[in-house]
């Protein structure tokens, strides 16, 4: 009986575990349906950027990686935002509004951002407490990447450049 066990137990069990494996590399994480209310309160919703490759960008005033990589997060908006990429700086309920605003101000941030005051977006993308932390987004709102800490940009570029099929000099 032991034996009859292993040879049809056995194979049926890998089977299975295959399948669901098979299925989890299939089922790629989707967006959040979630409204970003920006600081100049402009409603901006994950569904209304449906087409576009979508970085959500969680970040903090008082967050020395933020702020370092905030110039190249701009760089990288103003170049690949006419081909279709979208950018949301998203920053922590703990950062106090008006440093937002200031900080969003004084370097004339291109992209939209909002303050997760009740923590309501933070949640829908889970529970995110650390920052830096970005999340990209693909055409069809399925999630390429989850990042904790500073972004590779290099990367991120070839990323975009792949999906946006972009070319530089316009060609």
């Amino acid at each position: 009986m032991n034996h009859l066990l292993k040879k049809t137990l056995l194979p049926l069990i890998i089977l299975g575990l295959l399948t669901f494996l098979g299925l989890q590399l299939n089922n790629k994480k989707s967006a959040p349906n979630v409204v970003f209310t920006t600081i100049d309160g402009t409603k901006i919703s994950m569904d209304s950027l449906k087409g576009k490759v979508v970085l959500i960008n969680f970040w903090a005033t008082n967050c020395t990686a933020c702020i370092k990589e905030m110039p190249q997060l701009i760089s990288t908006y103003n170049q690949f935002n006419k081909q279709g990429f979208a950018l949301i700086a998203v920053a922590m309920p703990d950062d106090p509004p008006s440093q937002v605003l200031n900080y969003t101000q004084q370097q004339n941030l291109p992209f939209p951002v909002m303050h997760d005051g009740l923590s309501e977006i933070s949640s829908q993308f889970g529970d995110v407490s650390q920052t830096p932390t970005a999340f990209i987004f693909d055409q069809q709102g399925h999630q390429l990447q989850r990042t904790i800490g500073e972004l590779d940009f290099k990367a991120l570029h070839q990323l975009l450049n792949n999906k946006l099929n972009y070319k530089k000099d316009g060609a």
